[in-house]
């Protein structure tokens, strides 16, 4: 049945303890026989070698389990910044969110981008407060801090806890006006303790308020005066939290396995099924905008949110159904690449294992291996009608590295491992720079690059070595003059003539080269002119300062002088190329750096820090904005500067700053830099 389905992402900053959380709920239901430690490596949810490495999260695990004769599926997202397109990905396929926070901590930036994304994606939250055993926990602390963190929809407290740090024993039920004392694990419902009695009554109201506007009848009735039952309240509760109107705020201890059945219960009875939801909008077969309603009856569709790349298994597509249903095997049609795609088996991703499933109804989570050309963000879809979702979009690549094989002759293999995992993690970008030869890995950050070579090694047994990418500097010129280009060369037999008179001067940034044929009376055949074209041409893309390219210059060819038995294309081809190199050397050439146009959002806080930092990287303010809590600082800053600006951005504001960054133009490099440029690519060359 869809109505007792619920699915749920876990979503916090690193740390929070939500893979903690999944393990505890796993072994509370009886899907695991022990509760796996992040610590020890041995987690249903953590189980990539990476993973077990780094003691955090790098991809969303997923598991299901059953409670109260409900389905659950969890979806236990990253939290570092460097592997957060997958939590953003993965999050739109989530009907609710359980927003973790850590009670010692508060709220910290990463939690506050996953309230965005569910923001985007219109997903109702809770918010459960963590770690209530710890020493410095601290429930009033943290519950406040979501208050200014969050913002709008507003958290309402609907459970107290009961002690705190080492004493933390349970919660008070501010509906039910019941404590749940948890011992060894076991849960008992009592009376709450007198000494919280006042304090539990004066949050029932408020908690009754904050309901109540979920429900003008219930609102107008509470004004008034007249008693509300526990069942309007939880009706109220759910109401609200489907709408976003406000997010429950809840808490316990994953480590204590403390306050897990009161949260189960309120997943099941709080948060939306598949059918709660608006429909999702896509684009029909006629090009129109349509919302696909979440309906059992309608035909089939669905959206690949995650795609695991395996080297023996091949590729493992995850998708959510949208409507419809599909049964263990068939066909389906595939609306971004446009072709049918055939599966044998449907399957249910639980941890690192998958078990077969006979069919998936509207709003399950489900995955079908070795699909032909399918991949992250794809349409599946009835052929008889067809429609494509727009899905979210990856996050922004922060950095980028130069890339190439350790071992001679595994250049290929490289590139077609990492075009492998290109499909697991669309937050990647491979790119070859046509002018430095490099080939380029794009991410979110150092880590993100390093893990993913970590996986390229473990799953295709190839090595990769990283570097700093090469700018990809440019060369110009800023005055005219005008020279002759002669190549004679006379051996035995025929010789080699070429005479050419070429004008060169600069042009506005960003025009190019420009040739124009200015001969009259013959001086120079008609066939040896596209000759001397070409010769500049290829000069011209090895400048004479350091051999980067020279562009935005015009060449105009106005005199030459030919010989009728020693005159060829390729006498003239060495003739154009030497008026150019004379012609550059004497027109006072200059070095060009690629300037970027970069948007930081940061807290007011660090304000001040960036723009410090981004004047010491001779960075132009060219505005400033605010966004809710953040500020915008838009800048130019040449790319030079800028190769390095992840990592300090993040040391800068505590992990809160983000930035985006894309190519703007060039601009002429100050002369000291340059000659440092040139200097280096001179030595690069004679080592």
């Amino acid at each position: 049945m869809v109505d007792k389905l619920r699915n749920v992402a876990l979503v916090a900053h690193n740390g929070a303890g939500k893979t903690s959380l999944a393990e505890a709920i796993l072994f509370k239901t009886g899907v695991t026989n022990r509760i796996g430690k992040v610590e020890d490596g041995n987690t249903a949810m953590d189980f990539e070698p990476e993973e077990i490495k780094r003691g955090s999260s790098i991809s969303t695990g997923l598991h299901q389990f059953t409670w109260q004769k409900h389905t659950i599926t969890l979806l236990d997202t990253p939290g570092d910044q460097n592997f957060f397109t997958d939590t953003r990905l993965c999050m739109e396929a989530a009907d609710g969110a359980v927003v973790v926070v850590d009670a010692v901590d508060g709220v910290r930036f990463q939690t506050e981008q996953a309230w965005d994304f569910a923001a985007e994606f219109d997903i109702p939250c809770v918010i459960f407060i963590n770690k209530m055993e710890k020493e410095r926990a601290d429930f009033t602390k943290a519950f406040e801090d979501t208050l200014t963190s969050f913002g709008s929809p507003k958290p309402i407290k609907v459970q107290l806890p009961i002690g705190a740090q080492a004493d933390f024993k349970g919660v008070v039920d501010l509906v039910s006006m019941k404590a749940c004392i948890f011992e060894n694990g076991e849960m008992t419902i009592t009376d709450i303790p007198a000494d919280m009695q006042d304090e539990a009554e004066t949050e029932r109201e408020s908690l009754i308020e904050n309901a109540a506007e979920a429900d003008d009848e219930l609102i107008e009735r509470y004004l008034e005066g007249e008693e509300i039952s526990d069942e309007e309240i939880k009706a109220a509760l759910r109401k609200g939290v489907i709408t976003r109107t406000f997010v429950p705020v809840l808490c316990g201890s994953a480590v204590s396995s403390t306050a897990l059945e009161p949260l189960m219960d309120f997943l099941i009875s709080a948060m939306p099924s598949p059918l709660d939801r608006k429909g999702k909008k896509a684009i029909n077969a006629k090009g129109e905008e349509v919302e696909i309603a979440p309906d059992p009856d309608a035909p089939f569709s669905a959206f690949v949110f995650k795609t695991i790349a395996d080297p023996y298994a091949g590729r493992l597509s995850l998708f959510r159904v949208v409507s419809g249903k599909l049964g263990g095997d068939g066909t389906f049609y595939n609306s971004g690449k446009q072709n049918k795609e055939r599966f044998s088996q449907l399957l249910t991703v639980l941890g690192k294992e998958q078990k077969p499933a006979k069919e998936a109804r509207t709003g399950a989570i489900a995955a079908v291996a070795k699909l032909k050309d399918t991949t992250t963000g794809d349409t599946l879809c009835d052929d008889a009608d067809k429609v494509q979702f727009k899905c979210a979009q990856p996050l922004p690549t922060l950095i980028s590295f130069a890339v190439s094989a350790k071992k001679q002759g595994d250049e290929d293999k490289v590139f077609s491992s990492l075009n492998k995992l290109l499909e697991e993690d669309p937050g990647l970008i491979l790119d070859r720079n046509s002018q430095t030869k490099e080939i380029l890995l794009s991410g979110r950050g150092q880590v993100h690059i390093e893990v993913v070579l970590e996986k390229v090694k473990r799953k295709f047994n190839v090595e990769v070595a990283l570097n700093t990418p090469k700018i990809p500097y440019q060369e110009t010129i800023k005055k005219k003059v005008r020279v002759q280009g002669r190549h004679k060369k006379q051996t035995g037999g025929h010789g080699q003539f070429g005479d050419c008179w070429v004008q060169i001067e600069p042009k506005p940034r960003g025009e190019g080269f420009e040739f124009v044929d200015a001969i009259v009376g013959g001086a120079i055949p008609k066939t040896y002119i596209p000759a001397v074209e070409k010769g500049i041409i290829e000069a011209s893309e090895r400048g004479v300062l350091a051999g980067f390219p020279c562009v935005d210059f015009k060449a105009t060819l106005d005199d030459g002088s030919f010989h009728a038995v020693d005159s060829s294309e390729m006498a003239f081809k060495i003739a154009g190329s030497l008026a150019f190199k004379k012609a550059v050397e004497q027109a006072g050439p200059v070095l060009l750096e690629p300037i970027m146009n970069v948007t930081v959002m940061t807290p007011e806080d660090f304000m001040g820090d960036i723009m410090g930092d981004l004047n010491s990287r001779r960075g132009r303010v060219m505005g400033m904005d605010s966004e809710g809590k953040y500020q915008i600082i838009k800048a130019q800053v040449p790319l030079a500067e800028f190769q390095t600006y992840a990592p300090d951005l993040r040391s800068m504001t505590g992990g809160r700053g983000t930035y985006a960054m894309e190519f703007s133009h060039y601009e002429e490099v100050p002369a000291q830099l340059a000659e440092k440029v040139i200097e280096a690519v001179n030595k690069e060359k004679e080592s």
